[in-house]
């Protein structure tokens, strides 16, 4: 049987998809293929979601507790209570929906079906994939793209990425503002994309992973040293994380630092004097007090000139220490806070997509249920074929050679008519889901265990 553990922004909270989203999605596979009832596993992890889907053999009564002890056994402190259990149709039901973007917090965003497919490579190098497996993700491929394809649902949403900075074209002008963006991997290439899109001309990259200089260079964009990055990051109108870090790349002490080393010279964004005696200063600098933070700006002759510092997390776990708050002057806008403002979903082409979704469920349920009758009808067949054969061997040395051969060919014939409506009604019965009614039948009946 087919399972989704799921747990995603519709049924968990922020912190414990943190939690989730901090576990090794590369070895989970093998972790989950490890039990003894479990044929497959793919697990998808993204910002937003985290799934393992698992081909489990086992009775029906039995398969969500061995998906949730096996998801307690492989994700240990990682929060797998949240996640929830959809079996069998339901299961390649979300799968579908989850990879047409109809599940993500931008309806129709276009990053997931990316992911979904990774997901199933990944698994596929870990070789914890089944042949059920590999048909349900082949196949919430193929619906993703017809659903591209014959709907509005792409023009409906918007990547996390363009809503995030959409939100923030409302406090920031992108066009004259200093962005530090944190992080080389594939979001911060999205991410990069969209700031030019939207004007931005002074971007400068910094990596706490130390590979922003090859990064910087083939993007042509500024380099931040990693020995720089306080400074940097207390330059910046506007800093943009988007890494795979498994711990806080900017917090309160971070910024605290790169203002006071800022205060010291009065070198920062909206500086209007540019050879400053800091011991003019009403302010002490060395203090917690420093200029860039100072509440009474017009007790400073320096003209401080810009408004709140906005960073934006786009991370998972989060790239932010949450004691950023603490800083005055700092806004902070993170995946939490964008989920919601995504906006309304776009009724009609939802609703399209989702029929469509409904469909191919429907139609890769009837496509399995027919493979697994394929087992009853075989044995059907087999038992049917030995009598014929024992039959045909029967005849074999009686009458004319012409005789033997018109009794062979009325036996064959007879043998296909007493076939076709038993497996016909097999077909029929796998389609409605009784399955099981079938195999136990065709074992009841030919007393052929191999049936079951």
């Amino acid at each position: 049987m087919l399972i989704c553990l799921t747990a995603s922004h519709k049924n968990a909270d922020f912190t414990a998809l943190e939690a989730l989203s901090s576990a090794d999605a590369s070895a989970l596979p093998t972790s989950f293929a490890a039990h003894p009832a479990i044929d497959g596993a793919v697990v998808v992890s993204t910002c937003n979601r985290f799934e393992v889907y698992l081909d489990v053999d086992a009775e029906p009564e039995e398969v969500a507790g061995i998906a949730q002890g096996a998801a307690a056994e492989a994700l240990g402190a990682h929060s797998p209570e949240t996640l929830e259990p959809l079996v069998d149709t339901r299961a390649a039901e979300h799968l579908f929906a989850v990879a047409a973007g109809l599940e993500s917090v931008v309806i129709g965003e276009g990053e997931i079906a990316g992911q979904v497919r990774r997901a199933l490579a990944s698994a596929q190098e870990a070789g914890t994939t089944s042949p059920h497996l590999e048909r349900l993700f082949q196949r919430a491929s193929e619906t993703q793209r017809g659903i591209k394809n014959r709907t509005g649902i792409g023009e409906a949403g918007r990547s996390i990425v363009r809503l995030a900075l959409d939100l923030a074209s409302a406090r920031v002008d992108f066009a004259g503002a200093r962005v530090l963006l944190v992080g080389t991997g594939r979001f911060a290439g999205v991410s990069l994309a969209e700031l030019r899109r939207r004007g931005a001309q002074h971007i400068e990259v910094w990596s706490p992973s130390d590979r922003g200089e090859g990064f910087a260079r083939s993007h042509a964009i500024g380099y931040v040293d990693p020995r720089d990055a306080a400074l940097a990051a207390a330059s910046a109108d506007v800093i943009v994380t988007c890494t795979s870090a498994d711990h806080h790349v900017v917090d309160a002490a971070l910024l605290t630092a790169g203002r006071e080393r800022l205060a010291a010279t009065h070198d920062f964004p909206g500086s209007a004097v540019d050879d400053h005696d800091a011991s003019a200063c009403p302010i002490v600098h060395d203090s917690g007090a420093t200029c860039p933070v100072h509440a009474g700006g017009d007790a400073c002759p320096v003209e401080h000139g810009r408004a709140a510092q906005l960073v934006i997390d786009m991370g998972m776990p989060r790239n932010v220490d949450p004691d950023v708050a603490s800083v005055p002057g700092v806004e902070v806008l993170d995946l939490e806070t964008i989920r919601l403002h995504a906006p309304l979903e776009h009724l009609t082409a939802t609703e399209d997509a989702r029929d469509l979704v409904r469909k191919a469920a429907r139609r890769f349920e009837r496509g399995t249920a027919e493979r697994e009758a394929g087992q009853a009808i075989a044995a059907l067949r087999e038992h049917v074929e030995q009598a014929l054969e024992a039959e045909l061997g029967r005849i074999a040395k009686r009458g004319t050679e012409e005789e033997r051969r018109l009794a062979e060919q009325a036996l064959r014939h007879f043998a296909g008519v007493v076939l076709h409506k038993p497996t016909v009604r097999a077909r029929r019965l796998a389609a409605e889901g009784r399955h099981d009614d079938l195999l136990s039948a065709v074992d009841a009946l030919l007393g052929d265990d191999t049936a079951a």
